[in-house]
């Protein structure tokens, strides 16, 4: 009988995430108000709050499965023999891609992930643990392979590129990056300038310093700026 009723909890659990995608999807995730999603779901207002706690914690757990399976596919394409910055680069556009597939739904789960409230809070740690522990596990693989200093500090590594993705984020919904190709492009360079200092565009090869400057002249022009 456990069995038969743990896979009861697991259907209808599914079908409250089930329902609420769609109503976030359809109708907005501010406009979805929970009684909605009851009868969506087919249950008692009383029953989704007996899996979940608030709105956000719903659509958390749809995040969670779905970064389960896109990084699963990662990494089943990352050539864990690729230099340093092609697998950095990789793991952050896989994040970056997945997060703007679609749009609304990004910015919210950008939302709960950097400004947790109280009901996701240990969710969304958990969420990004995931994400920096991939980093973690490139970082350590090329320590191994001499491709980083043996002395280096790891963790503040992990939280430089972590601050730089959430830039690259920030700056393709303020509209200053309008594709993944150019947010690829400014992943690569500020990855290389993190590893290899201020003057690294400035050393690498042709197509990466073109690359940079025909997006470095878009900056400049949205933002006019002069520098």
């Amino acid at each position: 009988m456990s069995g038969v009723r743990e896979q009861k909890k697991q259907q209808t659990r599914k079908a409250i995430i089930d329902a609420a995608v769609k109503l976030f999807t359809e109708k907005g995730f501010e406009q979805t108000s929970m009684d909605e999603l009851a009868r969506a779901a087919g249950v008692g207002k009383g029953t989704i709050y007996g899996y979940f706690k608030a709105k956000e914690e719903i659509f958390l757990a749809y995040c969670e499965a779905e970064l389960e399976f896109a990084f699963a596919a990662l990494d089943r394409k990352i050539d864990e023999e690729a230099s340093l910055i092609d697998q950095l680069v990789a793991y952050m556009m896989g994040q970056i891609t997945f997060v703007t597939k679609n749009r609304e739904f990004g910015r919210i789960f950008a939302r709960e992930m950097t400004f947790p409230g109280e009901n996701t809070r240990l969710r969304s740690r958990d969420l990004d643990m995931r994400y920096l522990n991939k980093l973690g596990e490139v970082l350590g693989r090329a320590q191994l392979r001499g491709e980083l200093p043996a002395e280096s500090e790891l963790l503040l590594l992990i939280a430089h590129l972590h601050a730089l993705y959430i830039l690259v984020l920030s700056s393709i919904y303020s509209g200053d990056v309008t594709s993944l190709e150019n947010a690829k492009i400014f992943c690569r360079s500020l990855v290389l300038q993190a590893l290899h200092g201020p003057a690294a565009i400035a050393r690498a090869p042709v197509d990466v310093q073109t690359g940079w400057q025909e997006l470095r002249q878009q900056f400049l022009e949205q933002r006019k700026l002069e520098m």
